[in-house]
């Protein structure tokens, strides 16, 4: 069994057109076709007697005329024999046991990955995540009662491309309804992650969530409480990466989802700001993240657009009626979008790049602006988040109106900005004339008193470019030193 080279003729059965379903649309199954690797793996299931569908994200997107990014296959055979059919192929393909336990492993065939699971029932989950048992199926229909949504549980036999469609998912495709297969409770229950990926969907396809589905998160809270910090995460890129990230935030929050997983954003509601603000901080948030979206900008700059703001509960002050103060907001901000990134396990350099965008998002320039001031902005934000803090303005400025502010805006920002980096100006200790090792040299030794006095040294070459030469910076350090030893 399976120590043969994969046939080439998949996709050309003159039946195959006949067997389609009529609610799949031709250009769809096209996608189908024109993908070889595909083609030449349902062959060779076939070839040995065993029933393959595409299941799954990819067969959601064709019935919506979207392209699959991700072709994930179901089949009667039981992983020993899914690894048999493939070993000692030619081309060569690696059958790795992603998820043995639960039926899956992963092939990699001719450059590309297919997710192939056996069949299989579901039960018993005591964890709010994981099935205690697994029981492989005979059938398609089996395995599509265990998945999540409807819209999840259709399945496309290969290579006809009959669909399988036991609980109304193509009409809950095309209705762009996100509806839980059987009873909602049950499947909140089983994984706790669910509800999370029901607002997920909606912000990232367009659709809304039947009321009787959503209504049953807020009481699965408990489940989804227990869910792994790296899970959460990784949906909540999901939405931030969305086409409308406040299409889940808004249910997230009429769900008790906010509350839960994002408190500090939660905590913004009611937030009011007057002034030019027209909405509250949680609002404001949202339009600045889904500005962001808009724009296609990048990861770091929609978190910030989030997270931008989420210190102002927490600094808010009354500065006269109906006026209130947040001062320094942007550092508490930061601090709480560390902690709340921390929590939900992002890289250390990520974490990093949001809480400097937040710290430094609160600039005010006009054109009394030295040159010395402008050359202190780009060392504080740093050369290479200049273009991030430019986007989150613009953000934060569409958040404040809802209207986009004009493209000048920041011009004459920017302007500065490019003249000082074209004359190639001092903007970090690596550009100075001297170096630690040249004042340990002059006598001044190594510790913080030295990084006190390199720092001071930059700052006397911000304002005054001409003074980068090493004899002028060892005199001033030297005088500095003294200065600290008395």
């Amino acid at each position: 069994m399976g120590n043969a080279s994969i046939p080439q003729e998949a996709g050309k059965d003159p039946e195959t057109k006949a067997k389609l379903s009529s609610k799949l649309s031709g250009w769809s199954w096209a996608r189908v076709q024109k993908n070889a690797r595909l083609n030449e793996i349902t062959t060779l299931f076939r070839n040995h007697g065993k029933k393959l569908y595409l299941v799954g994200g990819a067969v959601r997107d064709l019935f919506r005329g979207k392209e699959p990014h991700d072709w994930d296959l179901a089949t009667d055979a039981n992983p020993d024999e899914v690894t048999a059919l493939f070993r000692g192929l030619k081309p060569r393909a690696a059958v790795i046991p992603t998820g043995i336990k639960h039926g899956t492993v992963t092939v990699h065939y001719r450059g590309a990955a297919f997710e192939v699971t056996t069949f299989r029932i579901e039960s018993d989950y005591r964890d709010g995540r994981r099935p205690e048992s697994v029981v492989f199926a005979p059938d398609i229909e089996d395995d599509l009662s265990r998945r999540d949504f409807t819209m999840n549980s259709v399945a496309l036999e290969l290579p006809g491309g009959k669909a399988a469609d036991p609980f109304g998912g193509i009409k809950d495709i095309n209705r762009k309804v996100i509806r839980c297969v059987g009873n909602p409770q049950e499947r909140f229950e089983e994984d706790g992650l669910r509800p999370l990926r029901a607002v997920r969907f909606a912000a990232q396809l367009g659709f809304t969530v039947e009321e009787s589905t959503l209504r049953r998160i807020r009481p699965s809270l408990s489940i989804t409480a227990g869910v792994s910090e790296e899970r959460v995460r990784d949906e909540l890129d999901k939405i931030i990466g969305s086409s409308q990230p406040s299409a889940a935030f808004r249910l997230m929050e009429r769900t008790g989802l906010l509350e839960l997983l994002l408190p500090e954003l939660f905590a913004c509601r009611g937030i009011e700001q007057k002034g030019y603000h027209r909405f509250d901080v949680l609002d404001h948030s949202l339009l600045a993240c889904d500005y962001a979206a808009r724009r296609d900008f990048p990861m770091a700059v929609r978190m910030a657009a989030l997270f931008h703001d989420i210190g102002k509960p927490d600094t808010r002050q009354a500065g006269g009626p109906g006026i209130w103060t947040f001062y320094q907001h942007e550092k508490h901000s930061a601090e709480l979008a560390g902690c709340l990134m921390t929590r939900l396990r992002y890289p250390n350099s990520r974490i990093a790049e949001v809480r400097r965008l937040i710290a430094c998002h609160m600039f005010h320039y006009d054109d009394v602006w030295s040159d010395g001031a402008v050359r202190r902005f780009i060392i504080r934000v740093g050369e290479e988040n200049l273009e991030n803090i430019y986007r989150l303005r613009r953000c934060d400025s569409y958040g404040t109106t809802g209207i986009e502010a004009p493209a000048e805006e920041l011009a004459a920002l920017i302007s500065r900005v490019d003249k000082v980096l074209a004359e190639n100006h001092v903007l970090s200790l690596k550009d100075l004339a001297v170096s630690g090792k040249d004042l340990m040299a002059a006598g001044i030794k190594p510790g913080k008193t030295m990084g006190i006095i390199l720092n001071e040294l930059l700052e006397t070459v911000v304002d005054d470019p001409d003074s980068n030469s090493r004899g002028t910076l060892l005199d001033i350090a030297l005088k500095f030193n003294e200065k600290y030893r008395s």
